[in-house]
């Protein structure tokens, strides 16, 4: 790795991969602790964006997921944080400084990392999912819920992303149906006592999706079951709220220990197998893995303490 100050504009002393609540609220942490520090994103909010509602962060006793990111993302801007909008490609390491090499073809150099990209979202991987993403298929119900009003929807999973995402579109689309291949909803129960209360959701437990049917959009889909004596559901748009998995690419690159998952190990100050490296966020195995908005943001400001000690007086006192 060419360290040439001809071809970097400086060395960072931390860079955060990441900008969902454990990467903006470890910039807000790395600002007050004059860490002359980099964010390089894909997006910013991550996941957060998804939920139309909260209400289960400290101060608001309900929140929409982009209006909570918006806020602490201008709280990070503020302090000092600064955004690279990119995807990360590669990442080198030399005699303590990583090289960091985005999709555009930019490179920075930085002396610690902090891995706070969350989670990737699940595919239920059958026949059409690729082909008709986009085009009736949709993982986000709150980016694109406002295409389907007064159409027919459905929704894959039982969780609690699941749920809130079937409630949330009960009030735009005609009608719902939330498909779950278990045989009752594991979503919390509030979310539960609210979902009941939705006259146009219709739940299909012990079924699954087997193939999304559609030329240039989404037609229908083909289940696992019958439903209603029929193995076909004519839909308009199918939400795909399954979870989601560590970004193996990451991982396998920096070569830090993870589950049997593929979720990172931490200690309890964020730090990874690898030294100069800290983890925090949906990406680890932190938090007793209850990956919740408010752990992610526990965890990141944490891990930059612990990248404060890491890197000594020199950034100055607290």
């Amino acid at each position: 790795m060419e360290q040439n100050s001809k071809n970097y504009e400086k060395i960072y002393q931390l860079i955060i991969i990441g900008a969902g609540p454990a990467g903006l609220v470890g910039s807000i942490y790395a600002s007050r602790y004059k860490i002359d520090h980099l964010v390089i994103t894909e997006n910013i909010g991550g996941l957060v964006f998804g939920p139309h509602k909260i209400e289960n962060f400290p101060s608001y006793l309900e929140i929409t997921g982009i209006k909570l990111v918006q806020k602490i993302e201008d709280q990070a801007k503020k302090l000092g944080g600064k955004f690279f909008i990119d995807k990360m490609d590669y990442i080198n390491s030399q005699k303590n400084i990583f090289e960091i090499s985005t999709l555009s073809g930019k490179k920075f150099l930085t002396e610690t990392i902090l891995i706070a990209c969350g989670t990737e979202r699940n595919k239920i991987g059958v026949k059409g999912e690729k082909k008709l993403t986009g085009k009736g298929i949709s993982y986000c119900s709150t980016c694109d819920a406002n295409f389907f009003v007064r159409k027919i929807v459905g929704v894959v999973g039982g969780g609690d992303s699941a749920v809130r995402a079937a409630i949330y579109l009960s009030g735009i689309a005609k009608q719902v149906f939330l498909i779950h291949r278990g045989n009752k909803l594991t979503a919390g129960t509030s979310w539960q006592e609210i979902l009941s209360q939705k006259s146009n959701v219709n739940i299909i437990l012990n079924n699954e999706v087997k193939k999304i049917i559609g030329q240039e959009r989404l037609e229908k889909i083909k289940l696992k079951n019958k439903f209603n004596n029929s193995d076909e559901l004519v839909l308009d748009g199918l939400f795909i709220e399954i979870g989601g998995r560590p970004s193996q690419q990451l991982v396998q690159e920096l070569k830090v220990k993870t589950d049997e998952r593929g979720y990172i190990k931490i200690d309890p100050s964020g730090k990874t197998s690898q030294k100069g490296i800290w983890a925090a966020g949906d990406i680890t195995t932190g938090s007793n893995n209850f990956r919740q908005i408010l752990t992610a943001c526990a965890e990141g400001a944490i891990a930059v303490n612990s990248i404060y000690k890491f890197i000594g007086s020199k950034i100055g006192k607290k």
